[in-house]
This record gives C-alpha cells, structure tokens and sequence, in this order.
C-alpha cells in the first residue's frame, strides 16, 4: 500500500469522529466566545450597550488515536515530528503558525465515539518552540520513533506541560 492510500485509509477511520468532535468544539469554544457590556465609546458612539465578542477563522487541528493505546499513552499527545514520505508534518506546520487549538482524542473500545479528550492551545505551545525543539530541552516532551514505518512523534506529558496549554478536558 502507498502512503497516499495509507493516508486515506487513516483519515477514514479518524472521520468518523468529526460529528463528536464538532459537538464538543461547539459547546467549548462557546465559553470563549462571551456578552459584555460595551465599553463608553462603543455606546456614546456605536449605539451600543452589549458587545459580542466571538472567535473569527479558528483552525483546529484534530487527533483520535485508538484505544488499544490507551493503557500505555493516555497521559500524553503526540505530534508527529517526521514522515517517512518527506512530506511537511504537523510539527512543521505548526512552528509554520498554523493552527490554533489541537483536539486530542481516544477512541472507546468499539472504535466508534470518544472515549476522553483534551483541548489544547498551539499558541501557547508555540510559545516553547525553541526550548522544546531547536535547544531540545525541554523537560515534559520526548522524541519518539516508529520504527515499523519510519515516522517520529514528539510526545508530551499532560502532567508536565505547563497548564495554559490545556484549554479543556474531559
């Protein structure tokens, strides 16, 4: 099988967890979202008395990893650091600036709905770039290596990482 048909046979079994994922986006990032009072201008001036503040293009990076995984990695996520193929990785991407939030997920045993999951901010994991990956010391994050398909994850530990980068949790 080719990467590209590896890729597709991937990202059809993580599919299935999008409708779950995109509830629980929903009512969390709602919290973000918020009604003040305007401020004086706003309402001398705008014929304003509450003002919406709300999120605007939000990009989120989404993960389900299988249960059978669970009892060793559950107190971690991952990041994939190298590609057999070459191609950019979500490592990459990220030191790029993309992405806002990572949805980090675990399937339930019968592989269709979540079993747990974490949101975490990337901005806020932007913030230790250097110090996890360009200096490689950084205390709570680990280089792992698969060796049945040549591709590297960076794998952090919940209990290490400095709070703010967890938004949510289950």
């Amino acid at each position: 099988m080719n990467i590209a048909d590896i890729w597709k046979v991937q990202k059809k079994w993580s599919d299935r967890f999008l409708p779950e994922i995109k509830q629980i986006l929903l009512e969390h990032l709602a919290k973000i979202a918020r009604i003040d009072i305007a401020p004086f201008e706003e309402d001398a001036e705008r014929n304003t008395d509450l003002i919406v503040l709300r999120l605007d293009g939000i990009r989120i990076a989404c993960r389900v990893r299988k249960f059978v995984y669970f009892a060793d990695y559950g107190g971690e996520f991952t990041i994939r650091s190298r590609t057999a193929s070459g191609n950019k990785t979500e490592l990459d991407k990220i030191k790029e600036g993309w992405g806002d939030y990572l949805f980090y997920g675990w399937a339930d045993q019968t592989e269709t709905k979540l079993y747990g999951w974490t949101l975490g901010s990337l901005e806020a994991l932007r913030l230790h770039m250097d110090e996890c990956f360009e200096k490689n010391t950084c205390p709570w994050a680990s280089q792992r290596d698969n060796w049945y398909d040549g591709t590297a994850f960076v794998a952090f530990r919940y209990e290490d990482v400095p709070d703010y980068l967890v938004v949510y949790s289950d």
